[in-house]
């Protein structure tokens, strides 16, 4: 099996290991939240294809996001492009029934960033769901490599560019400092204190946490 075909069965396709993983974690949120069919859920960072393909979709869903919004967007949602840190008034001043973001907390910029991003979940509803990769599970998720996450910023930045299980891998050292400076791994002290209303349930894989997830205003 190849470089590309050993991504793709860890991350990638439809069967990966990674998109049973998600699938494990929808389930687990819907579990959590059993009426988020009938909710409002306003998702930080997210994508209105991830929840067109949900088991379970919300009554409606409104994705903030830095990215540029997709040309069709169904009636049940609606896409804004937004800083998650900064939201303007009119997003700010709304309220849903559930915060949800998934893998974007470490991304967003560093320990003043969360902060903001953190009061921003509060602000918008009493319930919440927000997932982030554990900083102390042995493998880097975002490019599938050991302990990437412990070495220094000159030998990230390399492994950026180098790396062969990378997704993207980057095209000179600027984009791949840019990418490994707005990829910070948080434990879980860091995020009792972002969240410290917060039940942390824990994702594991062969016993080791993997996934931190913040959860507030379950039934």
């Amino acid at each position: 099996m190849g470089i590309h075909g050993l991504r793709s069965r860890l991350v990638e396709s439809e069967d990966s290991f990674a998109a049973r993983r998600r699938s494990r974690r929808a389930d687990w949120l819907v579990e959590t939240f059993p009426d988020l069919a009938q909710m409002s859920v306003i998702d930080l960072g997210g994508r209105v294809e991830t929840w067109a393909r949900a088991a379970v979709r919300p009554k409606h869903v409104h994705v903030v996001n830095l990215e540029k919004p997709p040309s069709e967007i169904p009636a049940w949602a609606e896409v804004d492009h937004g800083d998650a840190c900064a939201l303007p008034p009119g997003i700010l001043d709304r309220r849903y029934d559930l915060v949800f973001s998934n893998s974007v907390l470490e991304h967003v910029g560093g320990h003043e960033r969360r902060v903001r991003f953190a009061e921003t979940v509060h602000l918008l509803s009493n319930a919440h769901w927000v997932q982030t990769p554990y900083r102390y599970f042995p493998i880097e998720p975002h490019w599938i490599a050991p302990g990437m996450q412990f070495l220094p910023v000159r030998l990230r930045t390399l492994m950026a560019r180098k790396w062969p299980l990378a997704h993207s891998p980057a095209k000179n050292h600027e984009a791949a400092i840019r990418q490994v400076l707005w990829t910070e791994l948080v434990d879980r002290s860091q995020m009792r204190h972002y969240f410290p209303r917060s039940r942390i349930r824990i994702e594991r894989l062969a016993t080791l946490p993997k996934s931190l997830i913040a959860i507030l205003g379950a039934p």
